[in-house]
């Protein structure tokens, strides 16, 4: 038996030449996924060097490894098994009719559209990484909110233009009538997702109107904090202690809301109680020196602050101050009101003055004894 009659034997329906090709396609093919991946990725790269924000090399093979490996496991695979046919003591039905051939069929095309969508997703993933360098770079608060908010709603419009395109080529189902037939039920799924859509609408308002932006401190009813995220539902804010809350995007609208970082200025306002005994004299000199405290502060004498005396407490004389620091930040707002608070202390030091506290003055009148009257009978 020569080589070419050895190749020609046939076993299982298939000469041994073929089955040898396949087994050398896939062998080769699937050890050679990995670098045939990350050569087809470096010259996509290339393609979009110019345009990439100096992004690295390394975050575009993260992105696009796994599914460019995917997709050549998939070729290599219908490549390979090209050169077989299924044994004819099979028996099996054709491909147009529902069996094995027709089970494996369905099962590669979908493979093939997940494989594409998610090549198509991770693309548009880098775009949107190239997108937010470029907002980092110009300062662009808007547009690091709108990128995310943008990668989400063409993650939800590939998955369902997927989804539908996967019925049509799976099933050869009628794409317009299968849309055509949800408009009947729409009212019905509108009704029952009412909070869903009035939130989403709403963050469709909060990026058309720009209320605030992520990384804006923000107050909307008690709550306070900075913006993290803007979502399709809600939005996320990390508090002053650290929490994370997640608010719907509707009561966002819907509440009066204080964008805290669009103001210049964060404002004191406190009262501070002198003892009765203090002289009219000392109290007007503290107030003289509390304004010059004031106004010598580099963050706080841009606006003239207040120093009056204005109450008669219950066992204080109340001095009220109040003046602006020119600062968002609530840590450094915090430490010019406690260098303040402290030069008020000195303040009142100096003039040999004191604070007063919650006191009362009891006086205590003691009548004198009756002397009791005795009759003697």
């Amino acid at each position: 038996m020569n080589f070419e009659q050895y190749l020609n034997q046939r076993f299982w329906g298939n000469r041994l030449e073929n089955i040898l090709w396949c087994i050398g396609i896939l062998i080769f093919g699937l050890l050679l996924k990995r670098a045939i991946s990350l050569l087809l990725s470096n010259i996509l790269f290339r393609l979009v060097k110019k345009e990439s924000e100096n992004l690295p090399l390394t975050d575009f093979l993260k992105l696009m490894r796994q599914p460019v490996e995917m997709f050549i496991s998939l070729v290599v695979i219908y490549t390979a098994f090209s050169f077989l046919v299924f044994p004819p003591q099979w028996q099996l039905v054709s491909v147009r009719q529902f069996g094995l051939r027709m089970f494996l069929l369905k099962t590669y095309q979908l493979l093939i559209i997940i494989a594409v969508t998610w090549l198509v997703m991770n693309c548009f993933n880098f775009f949107m990484l190239v997108m937010a360098r470029r907002a980092v770079r110009k300062g662009s608060g808007f547009n690091e909110q709108l990128i995310p908010f943008l990668k989400e709603v063409f993650k939800v419009f590939l998955v369902i233009f997927a989804f539908f395109f996967a019925l049509g080529a799976l099933f050869s189902l009628d794409i317009g009538s299968i849309i055509a037939g949800l408009g009947i039920g729409g009212l019905a799924v509108a009704l029952a997702a009412k909070e869903s859509l009035e939130n989403l609408f709403a963050s469709f308002t909060i990026f058309l109107d720009k209320p605030f932006v992520a990384g804006d401190t923000v107050q909307v009813g008690t709550i306070q904090g900075t913006v993290e995220k803007v979502g399709f539902r809600s939005t996320r804010i990390r508090t002053l202690d650290k929490s994370f809350l997640t608010i719907p995007n509707k009561m966002m609208i819907d509440q009066p809301l204080d964008n805290q970082t669009q103001r210049r200025f964060r404002r004191a306002r406190f009262t501070i109680g002198l003892d009765y005994q203090t002289p009219t004299a000392i109290v007007q000199s503290i107030c003289d020196d509390i304004r010059k405290a004031i106004a010598a502060n580099d963050l706080t004498k841009s606006e003239p602050g207040q120093v009056r005396f204005t109450d008669f407490g219950e066992s204080s004389l109340n001095v009220l101050v109040l003046f602006f620091v020119e600062t968002v930040d609530f840590s450094e707002y915090n430490q010019v009101k406690e260098a303040i608070n402290i030069k008020i202390i000195e303040i009142v030091k100096k003039h040999q003055a004191s604070f007063a506290f919650p006191s009362r003055t009891i006086h205590v009148i003691q009548e004198p004894i009756a002397k009791s009257v005795s009759s003697t009978f």
